[in-house]
């Protein structure tokens, strides 16, 4: 056994395939042995927020100072969450060219109020409206609806005679 490893090209042989397999193990083998795979279904949808308001119309006709009208029941609207997820919704009025939407009726100043339930017998359970949003309905789901109704007082006095757009607002927001 002792003339084996005397001989030099041998010993050389035996000494590289040790150092071969070695680094096949260390290096090559975990490499060989990390191929497996695997996946994650992955899937994403956009938010989408709308809404819609139906009839989206309201006529008052023609009032004379410092009277109120109201749509209690006969035109009441709609608002639709259109959107694919929970909204809150909420309101707003405007100025008009001429008047100024305010908390109490005066000079070329008038009221606007919204109701969301029992809303028969105005203006008991309604609210005014700002030109500011404020909540008509929270968490309304996909589809969902809120109805809401309107009253209307216009100005003590005014200058102006002409038709007013006393237009009101419904904005959607992810709940």
């Amino acid at each position: 056994m002792q003339a084996i490893f005397t001989n030099k090209k041998f010993t050389s042989l035996i000494l590289f395939l040790i150092i071969f397999f070695s680094i096949n193990f260390v290096l090559i083998t975990p490499l060989t042995l990390a191929a497996g795979t695997a996946t994650v279904a992955a899937t994403v949808t956009v938010q989408n927020v709308s809404v819609s308001v139906t009839d989206g119309s309201i006529a008052y006709g023609t009032l004379a100072t410092n009277t109120s009208a109201g749509t209690n029941g006969s035109d009441t609207q709609t608002a639709t969450n259109n959107g694919n997820v929970a909204e809150d919704l909420n309101v707003r009025g405007q100025n008009s060219a001429n008047w100024t939407l305010g908390a109490t009726v005066g000079t070329d100043t008038y009221v606007q109020q919204f109701c969301t339930a029992s809303c028969a017998s105005a203006p008991t359970n309604y609210t005014k409206l700002t030109t500011s949003y404020q909540a008509l309905a929270s968490n309304v789901a996909g589809n969902g609806t809120q109805t809401f109704d309107l009253y209307i007082t216009t100005p003590t006095s005014s200058s102006v005679f002409t038709q007013q757009s006393v237009d009101v607002t419904v904005q959607a927001v992810a709940h």
